[in-house]
């Protein structure tokens, strides 16, 4: 078989391009169409592919050429298909089809994130602007990370099995994230600073402010030199940004086995504003606990080999849920969890 040159190849674009045209004249509907491009510009039998493989067989003075003259022919046929596709879409869009106009009218909708996801990533984003780096761990823990290293007695309440679901005598499901806290002293030496974001379990029963499972983000700074007044101004600074500079905020004592001295802090209620006194959020007090902190106690420094005569440090607890409660200004946040579409769809354009 003689090897295929240039003339040879141009009477082969040639007569293409003639069947091309007959064939493109006689394309009335949408099936014709894609045969006549498929069969033109497919990637592997197409007619322009199958010319150009041909390229290589060719003598190398003659390869420009051809393949211009292919290129032409390609160009040629992508223009005159895109010009048949426009009319075939005009015609398609002339003929109108019946429609019901009684019919509600349909939205289609695009996945989401979670309003809870969404509050604990505002969380990260305000803190990681601080300087702070974001810690995972495991949501079964040991009674030792999750009670034991945070100076939890043996005889504290909280380690009843009314309190905290337990898988078996040493494993349970974790009430806070502080356990992370633990991890990551025992790995890392001062300066400390970080968030710990993450699913805890508690045996609770449901209401507007509480869940049997909620997510919780917890924070830990351990430096020399750190005191309360540093504490106090980071979670002020932290509210404000997340709620907005018109939020009013109280400290209040409390007591946590872990710090010493520690304390609540409380928001004012954005449901009733202290105006409601059978509000279900606050209670009609017009306050509502919205995190825990304090010091770290000495005791814990000390469980994780960080000598408490040096370094101080300071650690708080909140819940994601409570605080997109107020964030949304939603009453309950059981609301959250009831799957309830017309709920979670008014988050998507947040």
């Amino acid at each position: 078989m003689p090897s295929p040159t240039k003339d040879s190849l141009r009477d082969d674009v040639e007569r293409s391009t003639r069947e091309f045209d007959e064939s493109w004249a006689k394309i009335k509907d949408e099936k014709s169409f894609r045969a006549l491009r498929n069969r033109y510009l497919s990637r592997k039998r197409g007619v322009v592919t199958l010319l150009m493989e041909r390229l290589g067989s060719l003598p190398a003075e003659s390869r420009p050429a051809a393949g211009q003259l292919i290129n032409r022919f390609k160009k040629h046929v992508e223009e005159k298909l895109q010009t048949l596709d426009k009319g075939l879409a005009a015609a398609a869009g002339s003929v109108s089809p019946a429609v019901d106009l009684t019919l509600p009218g349909r939205q289609d909708y695009r996945g989401a994130a979670h309003p809870v996801l969404l509050v604990q990533k505002q969380i990260e984003d305000i803190f990681r602007s601080m300087g702070y780096t974001v810690e995972q761990g495991p949501d079964i823990e040991t009674d030792y990370y999750n009670f034991e290293a945070l100076n939890f007695p043996p005889d504290h309440p909280a380690r009843d099995d009314w309190d905290t679901l337990y898988i078996n005598d040493k494993l349970l499901l974790r009430t806070h994230t502080s356990p992370v806290q633990i991890r990551v002293m025992e790995r890392q030496k001062p300066p400390i600073r970080i968030i710990n974001p993450g699913r805890v379990f508690r045996k609770e029963t449901s209401d507007p402010t509480h869940l049997p499972m909620f997510y919780q983000v917890e924070g830990l700074v351990v430096d020399e030199g750190v005191t309360f007044a540093h504490l106090k101004g980071t979670l002020e600074y932290f509210l404000k940004r997340l709620l907005g500079e018109k939020i009013k905020l109280r400290f209040r004592p409390s007591f946590f086995p872990f710090t010493e001295p520690s304390a609540e802090v409380d928001v004012e209620c954005v449901i009733c504003r202290g105006k409601d006194s059978d509000c279900r959020t606050c209670g009609g007090s017009g306050w509502k606990e919205i995190l825990g902190s304090g010091m770290v106690h000495p005791q814990v420094l000390k469980n994780v080999n960080i000598d408490p005569e040096k370094y101080t440090g300071w650690a708080f607890g909140m819940g994601v849920e409570r605080l997109a409660q107020f964030a949304y200004n939603i009453p309950d946040m059981r609301f959250f969890y009831e799957n309830d579409l017309r709920f979670t769809r008014q988050f998507h354009l947040k």
